[in-house]
């Protein structure tokens, strides 16, 4: 609905594909739509797994001949539509046909998917450890003007062989508030409200939350250079040279050419954990692979940077700064560095971030460390919208042009490229300095003896990161 042509005579604007036709209706349904799709994307990540897991989990043994080919013809066409959508939607011109097309695809899934809703096994919630969470600081809250005892012993806990116990640690004590035992009231009748009183260890798993914080947010920064790869990167590909001899090479080449980069980098990390598994420094794979891919996102950024900069040059040499639709002429493997560079940083990225997750996060959380990692990712991919804001604001002051222009010949992204890898470069810091400062509990991949990176020589699925998980 917020293409021009659609709702040209309701906005009062033109029906061409003309920035002077884009009215300020159309952009509010446009920017309404982005966070749809995200509610929407985010929903599926999270339960389809689950869902599927839940539905064949008493089947097993019951996986008959019409359960197979039922599964096997929804893969089936699972993947015949995505390979029509990637090699067709590029021919595709008008956006509200690109637009249109996903949008009834969707409908059709959907109902396709209510129509099996009377054959579906239901389960109740199970909880979330968000609610521990949040149950520890209120408790610790109301309990504010109270003494943490000095022996921790004093602190309540349940021993149970059948419940994991975390040891105490010194660390962020106020939170030692929350497993106080009140002594002028019976223990039986605190134990009854799980808002005022927490075990030890559901503290000190709040506390190595808690601890994590300023190592995540180191990662928002990784999350906009990944962001590069499927928006301007893919812009610059479209404006080049697809032609090798008289092959006309699809954009969906360089995705390839991504992907296994990813793929071959991560079974390069692997390798290196186990090498660091069996001199018993398993623990440090993980912040050395995390500062590894940084380096390899400032290589990327330097390199889209002086790339660009090459193809701007072609472009005044010939004349196209004011003519946007014109092909450069200059070959689009002048990007596949970028695209290389990129791929290892998040293959590298992706395993590395999983595997200090499994080996420093609370055990109650390990079925949700996918979400966390996507969660903080994305919110770097948000942030690369805010960068592109705050960039193209700063670049204009003292009447200066914008870096970002609707013409991509007229824009200067080269030096948003550079910002990039500055701004990398000193995350980069921060991060070493919070990587050593971290406090390390010990490795839960030691005793795996590598088994965990062994699957990784199947290939690497960045949709399934919890293959791993079950390791541990």
């Amino acid at each position: 609905m917020s293409t021009p042509p659609v709702l040209a005579n309701a906005m009062g604007t033109c029906s061409e594909y003309k920035p002077e036709c884009i009215g300020q209706g159309q952009k509010v349904l446009f920017y309404t739509a982005l966070p749809l799709i995200a509610f929407g994307m985010s929903g599926h990540l999270t339960s389809w797994n689950s869902f599927m897991a839940e539905q064949f989990s008493e089947e097993e043994d019951q996986f008959d001949g019409n359960t197979f080919w039922r599964f096997f013809c929804g893969v089936f066409a699972v993947i015949i539509t995505t390979f029509v959508a990637v090699w067709a939607l590029p021919y595709i011109k008008p956006w509200s046909l690109r637009f249109g097309i996903p949008a009834i695809c969707t409908l059709v899934a959907t109902l396709l998917f209510f129509s099996g809703s009377c054959s579906y096994k239901y389960f109740r919630p199970t909880g979330s450890p968000l609610i521990m969470f949040v149950r520890v600081f209120v408790a610790a809250l109301l309990k504010l003007f109270y003494r943490i005892p000095r022996d921790a012993k004093e602190l309540y806990e349940i021993q149970s062989s059948e419940v994991h116990v975390v040891p105490h640690t010194r660390s962020l004590r106020c939170l030692d508030k929350a497993a106080i035992v009140i002594p002028t009231k019976p223990l039986q009748e605190q134990e009854k409200n799980i808002w005022r009183l927490c075990t030890v260890t559901e503290v000190e798993e709040t506390k190595t939350i808690m601890r994590m914080i300023p190592v995540w947010m180191t990662f928002i920064l990784c999350g906009v250079v990944s962001a590069i790869g499927f928006t301007y990167f893919i812009e610059q590909l479209n404006h080049m040279n697809h032609k090798v001899g008289r092959l006309k090479v699809p954009t969906v080449v360089f995705l390839w050419f991504f992907e296994q980069a990813q793929n071959q980098c991560a079974k390069l990390y692997a390798k290196f954990a186990n090498l660091l598994g069996e001199s018993g420094s398993r623990k440090l794979a993980p912040p050395i692979g995390i500062a590894v891919s940084m380096i390899l996102a400032i290589l990327c950024c330097i390199t889209a940077a002086k790339v660009e900069n090459r193809r701007l040059g072609v472009v005044q040499k010939h004349g196209l700064v004011d003519k946007p639709n014109e092909t450069v002429p200059m070959t689009m493997f002048w990007l596949l560095p970028q695209f290389l560079l990129l791929g290892a940083f998040n293959g590298i990225f992706d395993y590395s971030a999983l595997c200090f997750f499994i080996d420093q996060s609370p055990v109650s959380t390990r079925g949700y460390l996918p979400f966390f990692i996507t969660a903080v990712f994305g919110v770097g991919i948000l942030g690369s919208v805010l960068s592109v804001f705050l960039v193209g604001k700063v670049s204009e002051r003292g009447g200066k042009m914008n870096w970002f222009q609707h013409n991509l010949n007229g824009s200067r992204l080269e030096k948003y490229y550079w910002t990039l890898a500055w701004l990398m470069a000193i995350n980069l810091v921060v991060f070493i300095v919070v990587a050593i400062l971290y406090r390390y509990k010990e490795s839960q991949l030691e005793d795996q003896e590598g088994e965990e990176f062994e699957g990784m020589d199947e290939g690497y699925d960045d949709n399934a990161k919890c293959s791993c998980c079950s390791c541990c």
